[in-house]
């Protein structure tokens, strides 16, 4: 029986991905951000899709199905209606918007056949090694698979409830805007399951595996976009700061949340919403916010990347303990009136990992999952799992979702290419020797790139292209922050801790391998590096089976007795996490960091030629 093979994509709106399943098997994922060095790039995810193919040895013509991860159709439908509501309000954005309607996502489907005819031509060319005309004149037209489209909210759930350990699970997705779903709750079933992750399937159809929705909630009316606007007013960018306003929020008090439920947004018991949209210009404006909405806060919209002061950090407070006490509400009554013991995540509000910590210690379910990539790029794996289970071959599995390296690797080879590209000396170790050397460099207060296997799906670091720090430090968080990663003082960073000690150390009973649950820091040792101000961490739990991560944190643990290390990703502020070594050494060379550590092969700042450390600064940033 042959293979049956899937490739989704989300695009052309922001963090554009490809993922690649094979008999519902997952085997590769990856942003298109990462290969273009773009952060949250939109654009379609040609590097993405070539590195899927080329991770399961195919072409495209042995793809049965490419499906895209929501209906433009009915995204466009929203967009029209929106504006002519609004008219002629906002005729400058709308004006802005349509030539890249009408020219691209308006047609995605001819569009997505011609890009995967350019795609075809391309690797035909590189393999022939001819010129991609030459393909062109030559060749007859590929074949193209079929093409298909989920909508925007299904492909969340599908993302969060297939790969789950659950056999039957309530899901719920909350993000800005889908094509017209912004909330959506759902009931997912597997086969022969009654819940519990331990329970066995006992049917063998994949007819049983179905989500049924529940309710939904439409735009205008989104939690994620209420959260937005306040990012945006915070002074922070719209799709990129909402992590900074949910960091800065513990610095503050939530003096405005009564503010909030009393203008901005009425929630019902059962946690259903609707905004005052008065206050919001997002529908059909250039901005979030409305002056009436500057008005009721008293002065503009802070600049962005101004310094914050006290008002901001109240206001980040305040609605990140409203947006808490609503998913709270909305997940009790999800509970109520499903009877599930289980909640799966997805979307973008589900990267709150703060919120989520709260639903887990507050809420009423056994256990939550996260699907690690919860925005936009998780879409592109739920489209296509979505698609495999509906197709009803027995040949689909429901696998759990065992890790999030689905990226690419690179061998010892590319490392060292890497480094006579940078004309870098460089020490290569044996591997046994590698976990002990660089824990000793952590335990000795050196900042270290930790670059070792294939890359991480999804916008969190977890041990593969990470920078690591010694936790007890007490001047290692403004070391990170103002000299490595160049960000916001305020900025926390998050601790990757042995699974078997993290309930030592932490108010948490259950793993977190994906750094989406925060929980208070109730250690027997001092570890102000990853100690927020509210006593709070962002935790990553790290299992025996993560075999380039664990052994590092267990070398650490047995050389300090802390059986954690800092673990933030391998970037500097506007780009994304690296992904090859050269741009590895790249961040490295540019940043004050002390080491980094490719594989065997370990880098030591002061060896490193001045030209080299120039050059990486001047492409670095360049767009500065």
């Amino acid at each position: 029986m042959t293979k049956q093979y899937i490739l989704g994509i989300s695009a052309l709106y922001h963090d554009s991905a490809a993922a690649l399943i094979i008999d519902g098997n997952i085997i590769a994922a990856a942003q298109e951000e990462r290969f273009t060095r773009i952060k949250h790039d939109p654009s379609f995810p040609h590097n993405a899709i070539e590195y899927c193919l080329n991770t399961a040895q195919i072409e495209l013509e042995d793809i049965d199905a490419i499906v895209f991860y929501d209906k433009p159709l009915l995204k466009f439908e929203r967009l029209l209606e929106t504006y002519l509501a609004h008219s002629p309000r906002g005729f400058r954005s709308f004006a802005r918007a349509m030539p890249i309607w009408l020219k691209e996502k308006l047609y995605f489907k001819p569009l997505l056949r011609r890009e995967c005819r350019a795609l075809v031509h391309r690797r035909r060319a590189h393999t022939d090694n001819t010129s991609i005309e030459a393909q062109i004149a030559k060749e007859k037209t590929p074949v193209i698979p079929v093409l298909g489209f989920s909508e925007h909210h299904l492909s969340h759930a599908a993302s969060a409830f297939y790969p789950s350990p659950f056999q039957r699970a309530a899901v719920l997705c909350l993000d800005g805007v889908g094509e017209w779903a912004t909330s959506s709750a759902w009931i997912g079933e597997k086969a022969g399951g009654s819940g519990s992750p331990s329970t066995t399937a006992t049917a063998t159809s994949p007819t049983s595996q179905r989500l049924t929705p529940l309710w939904e909630i439409h735009f205008p009316h989104s939690l994620g976009l209420l959260y937005s606007a306040f990012t945006y007013y915070c002074g922070f960018k719209v799709n990129a700061g909402e992590y900074k306003l949910m960091g800065l929020a513990p610095y503050g008090k939530p003096v405005y949340a009564e503010f909030i439920y009393r203008h901005l947004i009425d929630v019902k018991e059962d946690g259903s919403f609707s905004l005052n949209m008065q206050y919001f210009a997002y529908p059909a404006g250039e901005v979030m916010v409305t002056e009436a909405f500057c008005e009721l806060f008293e002065g503009d919209a802070l600049a962005h990347d101004a310094p914050v002061t006290q008002k901001q950090k109240d206001l980040a407070a305040s609605i990140q303990i409203v947006i808490e006490e609503i998913v709270l509400k909305i997940a009790q009554h999800i509970h109520a009136s499903t009877g599930c013991e289980y909640l799966c995540l997805a979307g973008g509000v589900a990267l709150n990992c703060v919120a989520n910590g709260r639903l887990l210690r507050d809420g009423p379910f056994k256990d939550i999952w996260i699907q690690p990539a919860a925005g936009d790029a998780g879409g592109a794996l739920g489209a296509a799992l979505e698609y495999a289970y509906q197709l009803g071959d027995k040949r689909t599995e429901t696998p759990d979702m065992q890790h999030a390296y689905l990226g690419p690797e690179y061998s010892v080879e590319q490392a060292l290419a890497a480094c006579t590209e940078w004309g870098v000396t460089y020490t290569q170790l044996a591997h046994e020797a590698i976990f002990t050397h660089t824990a000793q460099l952590a335990a000795d207060g050196h900042v270290i790139g930790w670059f070792q296997g294939r890359m991480e799906f999804g916008p969190r670091a977890l041990g593969h292209r990470s920078i690591i720090g010694d936790p007890r430090s007490s001047s290692m968080q403004s070391v990170m922050n103002l000299k490595i990663k160049q960000r916001e003082s305020f900025r926390p960073f998050a601790p990757a801790v042995l699974q078997e000690h993290a309930a030592q150390w932490f108010a948490l009973d259950t793993p977190s391998p994906y750094m989406l649950l925060v929980a208070d820091v109730i250690g027997p040792k001092s570890v102000p590096a990853i100690t927020h101000v509210d006593n709070s961490a962002r935790i990553q739990t790290v299992a025996p089976e993560q075999v380039y991560f664990y052994p590092l944190i267990q070398a650490f643990y047995e050389l300090t007795g802390v059986p954690m290390l800092i673990n933030t990703s391998f970037n500097v502020r506007g780009e994304p996490p690296v992904c090859s070594p050269n741009d590895a050494i790249r961040c490295f060379l540019a940043t004050d960091m002390d080491y980094v550590v490719i594989g065997d092969v370990v880098l030591n700042k002061t060896d490193m030629p001045a030209t080299a450390i120039a050059k990486a600064k001047e492409v670095t940033f360049a767009k500065d």
